[in-house]
C-alpha cells in the first residue's frame, strides 16, 4: 500500500487492478461489535503441524524471489498460494473471502478493517524513518509547497498509506479539511488523475515519482518533498486465521524469514535491482539503482511501543476528518508475535 520489495511500485499504475472498494460503506457500530470477540489468547505452538498451509500476499510475486536470492531455508509448512496483492482496500476484500490468509501493508489498512467491521490483527512490524512518498503536481501547476495545496484538488485514498500521509501533510501545513477539495482515487488512479488534470496533487511513491517527472517535467509537472513518514510496514492476519492453532504457529515461523529476507535485500541492492526490477520489470539499471536508493534501513522494534502510539495517531486522524469514529487500535495488535522479528536480525536492525 513500500516495504521489503515496495509494495508501492509506480508499476501500481500500469499493472495492477483497479483497488476494490466493495465494503467501504461499512460502519463504526458494526466494527464496535465485532471489535476483539474471539481474539486469540492462547500461546503460540511452538511447532507447526504438519499439513498446516497459508495464503500469503507476494505482490508482483517478490516475495518469492527474495526469499530464493536470500538463499533461506524451506518454511515449515506449505504456502498454498502467492496471492499477488498489494493494495490495502484489495487485501480486505481479500481477506473477507478466505482468499489470503497473510498480508504485507502499512498502518491504514487496518484501521480501515476495524471501521468496516472486519476482525484482523497485526503480527509484525517494520519501522520506516525516511519518506517513502513525496507529492507530485499535475503538469502546468503552479504548486511548490504543500501551503499552495490550499483550495486545490487533491488524490485521497482513504484505505491506503497515501492518504494518511496526505492529511498528515495537511495538519502540519495548518490546512483545515474544508481548505482543500479531496477527491476520493484509489492509487493506481493517481497518476492517470494526474495526467488528465482530473487532481492538481497526488502523493506518489519514491519509486513512481522518477518515471512521472521524466514524462512530464518538461510540461510543468513537479515534486514536493516533505519529512511526513509512513512509519510503519508491517505484516497482518484476519482473527480467523489467527484462532486457528496450526496457522498462527505457521505465521510465527513465517515472520522471521519476512525479516531476514528484508535485511538481505537492504544489503544487497545491485542483485535485487538487477534479479527484481530490471529482470522481472523491465526497468533500466539506473531507474532501479534510483529507487534502491531511497529505500529505507530495515528495523525490527523487540517492543511495539511506538507503533502503537503512531497507529493511535493515524487513527485520530481519520477520526478528525470524519472518515472513521474514533477507537482504541491496542486492539489491533496480537502481541503474541511481539519480538519475533527482533529475534531474527542482528541488532543493528533492532532499533
Amino acid at each position: 500500500m513500500p516495504s521489503s520489495f515496495d509494495r508501492r511500485l509506480f508499476l501500481t499504475s500500469l499493472l495492477g487492478a483497479a483497488a476494490g472498494v466493495a465494503g467501504l460503506s461499512g460502519c463504526a457500530e458494526s466494527s464496535a461489535a465485532t471489535a476483539g470477540k474471539g481474539a486469540a489468547t492462547a500461546p503460540l505452538a511452538t511447532k507447526v503441524p504438519a499439513g498446516t498451509s497459508l495464503k500469503i500476499a507476494s505482490y508482483l510475486n517478490a516475495q518469492q524471489l527474495q526469499f530464493k536470492l536470500a538463499k533461506l531455508p524451506d518454511l515449515p509448512f506449505t504456502v498454498s498460494s502467492w496471492v499477488n496483492i498489494g493494495a490495502g482496500p484489495d487485501v480486505i476484500n481479500a481477506f473477507r473471502a478466505k482468499s489470503l490468509d497473510l498480508a504485507n501493508n502499512a498502518g491504514i489498512p487496518p484501521i480501515q478493517a476495524h471501521y468496516q467491521g472486519y476482525d484482523a490483527k497485526i503480527v509484525a512490524i517494520n519501522i520506516t524513518r525516511k519518506p517513502n512518498y513525496l507529492f507530485a503536481t499535475r503538469p502546468g501547476s503552479d504548486i511548490r509547497t504543500v501551503a499552495d495545496f490550499k483550495g486545490k484538488k487533491l488524490a485521497f485514498s482513504q484505505g491506503q498509506a497515501q492518504g494518511v500521509v496526505l492529511l498528515r501533510a495537511l495538519k502540519k501545513a495548518g490546512l483545515a479539511y474544508d481548505e482543500v477539495t479531496l477527491v476520493p482515487l484509489t492509487s493506481n488512479q493517481f497518476l492517470t488523475a494526474l495526467q488528465s488534470g482530473q487532481v492538481d496533487i497526488a502523493p506518489l511513491a519514491n519509486s513512481q515519482a522518477p518515471a512521472y517527472l521524466q514524462q512530464y517535467g518538461s510540461k510543468g509537472a513537479r515534486s514536493i518533498t516533505t519529512d511526513v513518514v509512513d512509519l510503519l510496514n508491517l505484516l497482518w492476519a484476519p482473527v480467523s486465521v489467527l484462532n486457528d492453532r496450526a496457522k498462527a504457529a505457521a505465521i510465527a515461523a513465517y515472520i522471521p524469514q519476512w525479516a531476514e529476507g528484508q535485511v538481505w535485500q537492504y544489503e544487497h541492492p545491485d542483485i535485487w535491482n538487477e534479479e527484481f526490477y530490471v529482470k522481472t520489470q523491465n526497468l533500466t539499471s539506473a531507474q532501479a539503482k534510483s529507487i534502491s536508493d531511497l529505500a529505507n534501513k530495515p528495523l525490527f522494534p523487540p517492543r511495539w511501543d511506538e507503533a502503537i502510539a503512531w497507529e493511535q495517531e493515524t487513527a485520530d486522524l481519520l477520526a478528525e476528518g470524519g472518515f472513521v469514529k474514533k477507537f482504541d487500535v491496542s486492539s489491533l495488535f496480537d502481541h503474541r508475535f511481539e519480538g519475533i522479528a527482533a529475534k531474527s536480525v542482528p541488532a543493528e536492525y533492532r532499533s
